[in-house]
């Protein structure tokens, strides 16, 4: 029986709705964000506004922008992707393994070989929209928040799940913060970054829920997935 076998749903019922419309807002922002670009001689008024002040706050700290770019590298991403696949093994959540080792590459091919191709905006020589740092650390950021919300082993209090989720956006918006500081990224380069990720996650999760949920209809089991 599927559901016996991959445990209780990454997203309750109650958390089912509002995912599915955040990855809709999600999912509208990049395609609103995508059709723009392409057509933008220069920054638009959003990163006009936006750059110039996270440049100026966070180039006070240049030890902070050597470090930080480097958590949403490919390899760093790669390694904490594992280490969250890892865990779920260890502790039986099959469901978040499969969300961990699908829902991270994935976005990070959605960035690189559709999006930034089919925009074509170039920063130093590189397509930069969407960033690619901030796919890849608000994905594992959605991923931390998807895991978080279900069932967990051990049961960790809800104000304890709340400051590892806020820790992990933190962390994700603080390296995207980094490479518009460093000039890398727009501000809208690191929006739609962010909008990929956490889009990827979420309708992963849901689309591999759905799958468990129909495949015990199929086969009788009256329990929810």
């Amino acid at each position: 029986m599927p559901g016996r076998l991959w445990g209780p749903a990454l997203l309750p019922v109650a958390v089912g709705g509002p995912a599915a419309a955040l990855a809709a807002v999600c999912v509208a922002v990049t395609a609103v964000l995508a059709v723009s670009v392409p057509h933008r001689a220069r920054a638009g008024w959003l990163d006009t506004a936006l750059d110039p002040q996270i440049q100026a706050g966070l180039g006070r700290y240049p030890r902070l922008l050597t470090v930080l770019p480097e958590f949403g590298n490919k390899v760093p991403v790669a390694l904490m992707s594992g280490t969250l696949l890892a865990a779920c093994l260890v502790t039986r959540r099959w469901r978040g393994a499969v969300l961990a080792g699908i829902a991270v590459p994935a976005s990070g091919v959605i960035t690189e070989k559709v999006l930034k191709p089919l925009t074509g905006q170039i920063s130093d020589g590189w397509h930069s929209f969407p960033s690619g740092h901030a796919t890849g650390m608000f994905a594992l950021a959605a991923i931390c928040a998807v895991l978080l919300v279900g069932p967990s082993r051990p049961r960790l209090p809800a104000a304890v799940r709340l400051f590892l989720v806020l820790a992990a956006v933190l962390v994700a918006g603080a390296v995207s913060a980094a490479m518009v500081a460093l000039a890398s990224h727009q501000f809208t380069d690191a929006i739609g970054g962010a909008a990929v990720g956490a889009a990827t996650v979420l309708l992963t999760a849901l689309v591999l829920d759905r799958f468990i949920r129909a495949a015990d209809t199929g086969t009788g089991d009256p329990r929810q997935a």
